[in-house]
């Protein structure tokens, strides 16, 4: 069995997709940028996502090194998804789409 980083693609471009390339990771990290959320919040923002999707994009990311998850002990238990230090490494990359998108939007308005 390959180990973790084995399963890395070579290319850079290749590893950041592989990480956060689809529509649901990149909306997920989207809304972490601005503050935790807890599960209930993002399902409701996050127009069209189940809720398995949802937590496996969640645990995914979790596994990754991008998203935390912390447990507050009260009852009932509440759970906040963050951004981990790697995952708010990636607010200059979705700076970069967000302008993209305006400007292409502008384009083709």
């Amino acid at each position: 069995m390959k180990t973790k980083a084995e399963l890395i693609p070579e290319c850079p471009v290749a590893a950041t997709v592989q990480l956060i390339g689809n529509k649901w990771k990149l909306l997920i990290i989207r809304n972490l940028l601005s503050r935790p959320w807890r599960f209930n919040e993002l399902q409701r923002d996050l127009d069209g996502i189940s809720q398995k999707v949802l937590t496996d994009s969640l645990r995914s990311m979790q596994a990754d090194g991008i998203v935390t998850r912390t447990v507050y002990p009260e009852a009932p238990p509440r759970v906040e998804y963050a951004l981990s230090e790697l995952g708010l490494s990636l607010k200059p990359v979705l700076d970069a789409m967000r302008i993209w998108g305006e400007s292409y939007r502008e384009m083709n308005a």
